[in-house]
């Protein structure tokens, strides 16, 4: 699998694009925007698009949804604890920045359910903690894991949002994401990539004993 990582939207957020190269089959990530030069590219390389995954439904990872799929109309997935926040603009910070978005066409994942796309299964692995239906997504086979905006290279998502909870975002990387092989690369919501084996080792806010401690940091 090929991924490919393009920043785009007003808070440069990494929306992916992992694709077979065998088959052109392709999955899209996060699609904060629809840019021009993003289209004419998938369509100069002849990417088939299966699906949308969504890592959570804030404004900055979900914008470019409609675009998207006016080109592909390809179903869209997110955790199922998420619908509340990808269809409130106030709940997905969108009338912070703009005149407020909502969507409402996404099927709803449980946790550890599998979706077989591009040639690869893609696992949801529901991560609470910076929103409710926060997740991300495991591909076994590749050692891959896009995991949004619960965990960065050496940081963590922001959980002092009204709907957010930094207690259970620590534990869910403790308990769901640090179980995954060293190997595994990150591909995360915002910054650059990183593996499983380093966070564990290096990321300060992974080493605290409870969320009351995030603020010392």
């Amino acid at each position: 699998m090929k991924v490919e990582r393009f920043a785009t939207g007003i808070l440069s957020t990494n929306c992916y694009l992992a694709i077979c190269e065998e088959t052109k089959k392709t999955v899209v990530i996060d699609p904060a925007a629809c840019p021009s030069y993003l289209m004419e590219h998938m369509k100069t390389e002849g990417l088939q698009v299966e699906a949308i995954l969504l890592t959570h439904g804030h404004f900055d990872h979900t914008m470019g949804i409609e675009g998207f799929l006016r080109e592909y109309p390809v179903p869209v997935y997110a955790c199922e604890a998420e619908k509340e926040i990808l269809s409130a603009p106030r709940k997905n910070l969108s009338l912070t920045y703009t005149k407020g978005y909502s969507f409402e066409g996404a099927t709803f994942l449980r946790d550890g359910q599998e979706l077989e796309l591009a040639g690869c299964i893609f696992r949801m692995i529901h991560t609470p903690g910076h929103t409710p239906g926060g997740c991300c997504y495991y591909v076994e086979s590749e050692q891959i894991l896009f995991s949004g905006d619960t965990l960065f290279q050496n940081s963590i998502g922001r959980a002092d949002f009204p709907e957010s909870d930094p207690q259970a975002l620590l534990d869910a990387i403790r308990e769901k994401l640090f179980v995954l092989p060293d190997e595994v690369l990150v591909y995360p919501g915002h910054m650059g990539e990183t593996t499983i084996g380093h966070e564990k080792r290096n990321n300060p806010y992974c080493k605290l004993r409870d969320a009351h401690d995030i603020d010392h940091l």
